[in-house]
């Protein structure tokens, strides 16, 4: 029913109960209906109470994703990032938010190993997290696990196409389904996931005709990233979208340039700082009277 929203008479993130249902799992799948999705799902990444704050009123879903490894911690890829960091920060955006449903990444070695290894971590995240939902990569490999855990309380997101965590296999983050097999295997692989019990799948950096016909032939939502409009929905993360780096993908689109305007601030604030012209009167505390 509830969690959290700024209070800034107190302090930066006092949490203060809010009126609203949080968005659920039952009702991110029933939007798509005869394989169709009128309404269109909103995801975005987030790492961070403040984050999900602003994003949360927009979104469907919240992402933790083990992007934040790159995103947040600066890593080479995902593959580094652990467990405690996907549940510090999903703990974070679930206190946050309150309308959008949080999904958090088991990040990389955390359920590959075995179901019973899966389930585990899945435990451990939404115990310390209060998620309502984890995503695992990988297609048909995954399905038993994902099985495992969907009959166990577990909704799962799955995630097929291009699969960052399985980067040094891949060689590298280039488009998937080019070549005829490569396409049948990941129209393979997203069939199992759905068929496994995953309640949505993400399908990400897949050729456009490719993502459109999974789609079609799924009966569960196919959020798209880097792949086709016609999908049930999209995500991006966050941070790109908003320009905060120099390199954009092919994929994002950018809404805002912010890495401009932080440095901007940042460069008049030194500058203010320099010439004793910060603080004024109006940032400093008198004397009493």
């Amino acid at each position: 029913m509830s969690t959290f929203t700024l209070d800034t008479s107190t302090s930066r993130a006092n949490p203060t109960p809010v009126r609203g249902k949080r968005t659920t799992v039952p009702a991110i799948r029933a939007r798509k209906v005869g394989f169709t999705t009128a309404d269109p799902i909103v995801m975005l990444t987030a790492y961070t109470m403040r984050m999900a704050q602003l994003l949360d009123p927009h979104c469907d879903l919240l992402l933790v994703g083990d992007s934040l490894g790159q995103v947040i911690y600066g890593l080479p890829s995902t593959v580094p990032v652990t467990l405690e960091m996907m549940c510090n920060h999903g703990a974070a955006v679930v206190r946050g938010s309150w309308h959008a449903l949080v999904a958090v990444d088991m990040p990389f070695g955390s359920y590959e190993g075995s179901p019973e290894q899966a389930f585990a971590s899945a435990a451990r995240i939404m115990k310390e997290t209060g998620c309502a939902a984890v995503k695992l990569e990988g297609g048909e490999a995954m399905a038993a696990t994902i099985d495992f855990l969907s009959k166990r309380g577990v909704p799962v997101i799955g995630h097929v196409g291009l699969t960052p965590q399985a980067v040094n296999q891949l060689g590298g983050y280039g488009a998937r389904g080019r070549s005829d097999a490569e396409a049948a295997h990941i129209l393979s692989d997203a069939r199992a996931v759905a068929d496994a019990g995953a309640f949505c799948i993400v399908a990400e950096g897949i050729v456009e005709t490719i993502a459109e016909e999974l789609t079609d032939a799924l009966a569960i939502p196919v959020i798209g990233i880097g792949a086709s409009a016609r999908c049930d929905g999209q995500v991006l993360v966050t941070e790109d979208m908003l320009g905060l780096f120099e390199r954009t993908p092919r994929f994002v689109k950018r809404y805002d340039d912010l890495a401009a305007r932080v440095t901007d601030a940042a460069a008049t604030y030194a500058g203010e700082v320099k010439a004793r012209a910060f603080p004024t009167p109006d940032q400093t505390y008198p004397p009493k009277p």
